[in-house]
């Protein structure tokens, strides 16, 4: 079956998925592209990643000056510009660890995290926090996002083609945080007065070490319990195109928070942008301005603790501009599923928002009338919560593919 809106450049055929425990990656033959030059020892030999099936025409590293923390400025100078078609790296931080009070050696030191398992770029950033006062000014709950990074020749009307081609942790521990008042639990959330609460205390932290067991990477989540990683960026997002303050996330005018997502992508949390999918996103500004951070190494469907197994990642990305295709808001796609994504801040309303814009793919892409594709919705395709805790809510139509015997 054809892609969204025709096969972008060239599709990824190689590895499903590396996951490694690499502390860096270890690229220095790489271009640098002109962004964030700056000298990292090589890993311990311990936690070397294995090579890299790809030659990236640049690297941008989550650098200070190469991140911004909690919205997606319209008016940023890219910290790289690229041809559409290109590969990239890009690293990322989580924001657990990394933009507390505590220093994060001392922070991180009372979870069980040695000095020598925290990546320099946490060091800088956090040591650069106070030279950092427009950050965060939009309320995006601290996520640190490397970006944009400009795609010539895309302009308003186009989509942006996202093929994850790889993704690697940076560390190999991650964290999660529990409370009775986060996530599905939290005052704001809508629930009715009076309902039971879990009995978690204040402020719980868990410190989740990752690695490979049996030939598969891991969370050790317990002496008896692993779950299996599955990386994925939580935030993929375009510059915005107009925020104003009453939508969602935006506190100043044309200051687009990034807790909440939207038209634009954003914090959508959806697990199955992962590697061997393609998100499609509308462009709004000249160039795209492509932002990407809170990185998680894996998470169930809704997030309802508020948050995943938060992890820096370093991810590879191949950008296509599609001319001319127009979408409303993000899509995906992989081998065997289309996605179709309906966002709102009522869950019933993103509900229905997924339902049409499934339907409106049905029948424009595969020639259906709105009957019989409201029809196969309900018979043949699941309607999965990607996250439910973000004050905008997302709700994603899965498609299979194999419904469809002919292009």
């Amino acid at each position: 079956m054809p892609p969204i809106f025709g096969k972008p450049r060239r599709r990824y055929r190689g590895s499903p998925l590396i996951v490694s425990i690499a502390a860096c990656i270890g690229l220095a033959s790489w271009s640098d592209g002109g962004v964030g030059a700056q000298g990292r020892p090589a890993p311990p030999a311990s936690t070397a990643a294995a090579p890299s099936e790809f030659t990236p025409a640049a690297y941008v590293r989550s650098t200070p000056e190469n991140v911004v923390l909690g919205t997606f400025p319209i008016d940023r100078p890219p910290v790289l510009k690229v041809a559409s078609g290109s590969v990239v790296r890009v690293d990322t931080l989580s924001q657990r660890g990394t933009t507390q009070q505590e220093d994060p050696v001392t922070f991180l030191g009372k979870l069980g995290v040695k000095p020598d398992e925290i990546l320099q770029d946490v060091r800088d950033l956090w040591a650069a926090r106070a030279s950092r006062p427009q950050d965060g000014r939009g309320g995006g709950g601290g996520h640190i996002l490397t970006g944009p990074i400009y795609v010539e020749g895309a302009a308003p009307g186009d989509t942006l083609a996202v093929e994850m081609l790889e993704l690697t942790t940076r560390v190999p521990y991650g964290i999660n945080a529990t409370s009775s008042t986060s996530g599905v639990f939290a005052p704001t959330y809508g629930a009715e007065t009076g309902d039971r609460l879990p009995n978690i205390p204040p402020g719980t932290i868990h410190l989740i070490r990752t690695g490979m067991a049996h030939g598969r990477a891991v969370a050790f989540f317990s002496d008896s319990i692993q779950v299996p990683m599955s990386p994925f960026m939580g935030t993929m997002a375009v510059a915005p195109e107009n925020p104003t303050v009453g939508q969602p996330g935006v506190r100043t005018a044309g200051v687009q928070s990034s807790g909440p997502p939207g038209p634009y992508g954003g914090n959508m949390d959806f697990r199955d942008l992962k590697v061997g999918t393609t998100l499609y996103l509308p462009v709004f500004h000249p160039g795209a301005l492509f932002y990407v951070g809170d990185p998680h190494g894996v998470q169930g469907d809704g997030e309802v603790s508020g948050n995943a197994l938060e992890q820096s990642l370093s991810g590879v990305f191949r950008f296509t501009v599609l001319k001319g295709k127009t979408i409303s808001g993000p899509r995906a796609e992989t081998a065997t599923q289309y996605f179709m994504m309906g966002i709102d801040t009522d869950l019933d309303r993103a509900t229905r928002k997924a339902v049409l814009e499934t339907i409106d793919f049905l029948v424009k892409e595969k020639g259906l009338t709105p009957a019989k594709a409201l029809s196969l919705c309900s018979i043949g395709i699941d309607f999965r919560i990607a996250e439910i805790v973000d004050g905008t809510q997302v709700v994603v139509g899965a498609v299979p593919k194999s419904l469809f015997l002919a292009p």
